[in-house]
């Protein structure tokens, strides 16, 4: 029998790419998202890729009426929990909202999980529990600590797992930790489209090459890295999606797990830009500007564990990475202009 899976902002950036990579795994999925971050139009785009009917709600975790509906029309046999604020910078300025929507809106789900008799769950955390790491590249052992309000979200997050778990044997979860998702799906037909200016690196860019914006900003040139910039794991979300399908075999075999996401190599600043530049077929500008307060020179993922219990290993690299982000916006692009 068909399993039916949940996806709490399944209609977000990493949510819909892994929308498709269940559907391709033979599951039912059912979408969860208010759409504050994600087109009105993705389960329509959803559809065009995977050849059928897309279920959605739209909704808010925090509404009990919005959860009901979902699980009274509904038998899930997991959940994947995506639904999350997710932006560093503007955590620090509104943290209670961020409290509010990722630890209040995770327990919301907990609880009603329990109430259907459903106790599976994929978590989306983040590197950023590992705070400004001591060693590189990182263990999932290493000691957590939080740098902002996002991050302390996502440590509660994981902790409020650790302390249900621990109280009732019925539960398992799945922890994935990203790195830094990026790239967009081989339709062209979804991808990352943030609102307003872009904090990841690769939108950014991408908003450079369309023209959105003058030029990179790139913090820092004097980090002890080969060539001054600061090296990051980058993951193509379509690998990041299959990582989701991976985990959630695990748990409906009773392997609750913790695991890095990303693929064990780091890039600079400059190789992101130099790869983005050849993807797109022209010189990019970019100015120096000083460090930004946190940021570390080097931020790595060891992957072993994760090849290990999930029989995970990232499989795009950084060329194929700008490549789809590139299709991705230049379709965009042209269908706004058209």
């Amino acid at each position: 029998m068909r399993k039916t899976i949940l996806l709490t902002g399944g209609a977000g950036y990493i949510g819909s790419h892994t929308y498709v990579a269940l559907c391709e795994a033979g599951y039912d999925v059912v979408i969860l998202d208010n759409f504050s971050n994600a087109r009105d139009d993705v389960p329509d785009r959803l559809e065009l890729i995977t050849g059928r009917p897309v279920t959605f709600f739209k909704g808010d975790l925090l509404d009990p009426a919005v959860l009901d509906a979902v699980f009274t029309e509904h038998r899930i046999d997991a959940v994947v929990h995506f639904a999350a604020k997710k932006a560093v910078g503007e955590s620090t300025q509104i943290p209670l909202d961020y409290i509010e929507v990722n630890c209040s809106g995770l327990v919301a789900l907990l609880k009603r999980m329990r109430a259907a008799g459903c106790f599976r769950l994929v978590f989306s955390s983040s590197a950023t529990v590992y705070g400004e790491p001591r060693i590189t590249p990182i263990p999932e052992e290493l000691e957590r600590e939080y740098k902002s309000p996002y991050a302390y979200t996502k440590l509660m997050g994981e902790q409020i797992l650790e302390q249900v778990g621990a109280a009732d044997p019925r539960w398992s979860f799945g922890v994935l930790r990203y790195f830094n998702p990026v790239g967009a799906h081989s339709s062209g037909l979804i991808g990352e489209d943030p609102n307003g200016i872009p904090n990841n690196l690769m939108p950014y860019i991408a908003k450079v090459a369309t023209g959105e914006l003058p030029a990179l900003n790139v913090f820092g040139n004097d980090y002890d890295t080969p060539d001054g910039t600061g090296l990051r794991d980058y993951i193509h979300v379509e690998d990041l999606a299959r990582a989701h399908v991976l985990s959630l075999s695990a748990l409906l075999e009773e392997r609750g797990h913790v695991v890095n996401v990303g693929t064990g190599q780091a890039y600079s600043v400059l190789d992101m830009l130099r790869a983005y530049e050849k993807a797109c077929g022209k010189t990019l500008p970019h100015v120096f500007a000083p460090r930004r307060p946190g940021d570390v020179p080097i931020l790595l993922a060891r992957v072993d564990r994760a090849a290990e219990v999930l029989g995970f290993r990232a499989e795009h690299g950084l060329e194929a990475m700008c490549a789809s982000s590139w299709a991705w916006v230049s379709r965009m692009r042209n269908s706004a202009a058209a």
